[in-house]
């Protein structure tokens, strides 16, 4: 089992924002899943002893002027991710940044009744699956990325997020 190092970063006034302990868990459970999973996006990470990524949960005018930078995208997003590059001959076991728009994730949670805690727990395994290479940019990546997060939900004991009632 990968030794996950995770710095959180609150910069969000929500209450009830999820703690280092459950952020960590669900990243964990995204990195069993994906090693688990047939695929060579996985190889980068079965020979560091342990791995280093933060977790920064802010609000959404700071996802707004992140998203647009970055994603050339205006308005705020869920969730971004910034994978960490290691330099040429240099290999450093950081997974890179997450970065979580607090205020959107409560909305959506409440927007498509879904359970706020397996809402943000969905948005923590997709933007870990981003830092691991995962994408979402054709059918058949989609449908990759899809299957690993319906999984680490599922065990989690939280349902499917793509399906709604």
């Amino acid at each position: 089992m990968t030794n996950i190092i995770i710095a959180v970063q609150y910069v969000s006034d929500e209450p009830d924002l999820p703690d280092k302990r459950r952020l960590t868990k669900w990243v964990n459970t995204a990195l069993r899943v994906q090693s688990d999973f047939d695929s060579p996006l996985n190889e980068p990470i079965k020979f560091n002893p342990s791995l280093e990524l933060t977790i920064r949960i802010v609000d959404a005018a700071e996802s707004q002027q992140l998203n647009e930078a970055w994603r050339k995208k205006p308005g705020p997003t869920n969730v971004l991710s910034f994978p960490f590059e290691n330099l040429p001959g240099i290999t450093l076991p950081i997974l890179g940044d997450i970065v979580i728009c607090a205020p959107l994730v409560i909305h959506e949670a409440t927007q498509q009744q879904k359970l706020l805690d397996a809402h943000w727990a969905h948005l923590v395994i997709h933007g870990t699956l981003h830092l691991l290479g995962y994408d979402h940019l054709d059918e058949v990546q989609a449908q990759q990325m899809e299957q690993l997060e319906i999984q680490a939900l599922h065990h989690l004991g939280y349902p499917n997020p793509y399906y709604f009632v």
